[in-house]
């Protein structure tokens, strides 16, 4: 019977090497189990964070206007528009959400803090009290494009780095732009 390295070799591998790789031998059993030190840590570096942080807290600023514009938008069509702005909100958390929880798989802390918000969101303010219906569907938009802006500056900034992140950052752009358009269509 054939050794069982010389069997699952690849064509001229020497034995030992299963299609190319290292092996360990333990007695008669050939294995590719890596050590635990050899299992790497993924690490974003400072500027993928900064990044990652920059989108969260521009991610958490559109939530906390949509929801604001929810409470207080009046006029034609109120019900669907305050309805959609639910729809928003949702989108925006969830992703929110997806954002801190990768910048955490990649081994950096998050800060989600509302004053941390308040200090570096790049949205524009949003203005007080009661809004009708076609200045809520505008400022959206422009919040929507802003908020994708900001992703769409990331993703170029992290492409090489980690491209599961890109992935991520890939999903929720379509989601805040298809939502953009939506706002802009309320006023045409």
């Amino acid at each position: 019977m054939a050794h069982p390295a010389a069997v699952d070799a690849a064509p001229g591998a020497s034995p030992g090497l299963l299609n190319g790789e290292s092996v360990t031998t333990i007695g008669s059993t050939v294995t590719k189990r890596r050590s635990e030190d050899d299992v790497p840590l993924i690490t974003a570096s400072p500027a993928l964070a900064g990044a990652l942080q920059q989108v969260l807290v521009d991610l958490i600023e559109l939530h906390l206007q949509g929801k604001h514009a929810h409470w207080n938008v009046v006029g034609r069509n109120f019900r669907d528009l305050h309805l959609q702005l639910d729809d928003i909100v949702d989108t925006a958390r969830e992703a929110a959400d997806t954002v801190a929880e990768r910048i955490r798989a990649l081994s950096a802390a998050v800060d989600g803090r509302s004053d941390m918000v308040a200090a570096t969101t790049t949205l524009p303010a949003f203005p007080g009290g009661e809004q009708d219906t076609a200045t809520v569907a505008s400022l959206l938009d422009t919040r929507l494009r802003a908020t994708a802006a900001t992703l769409r500056q990331a993703r170029d900034e992290v492409d090489a780095e980690d491209p599961p992140t890109v992935d991520l950052l890939h999903a929720i752009i379509d989601d805040l732009e298809k939502h953009a358009w939506m706002m802009r269509a309320e006023n045409r």
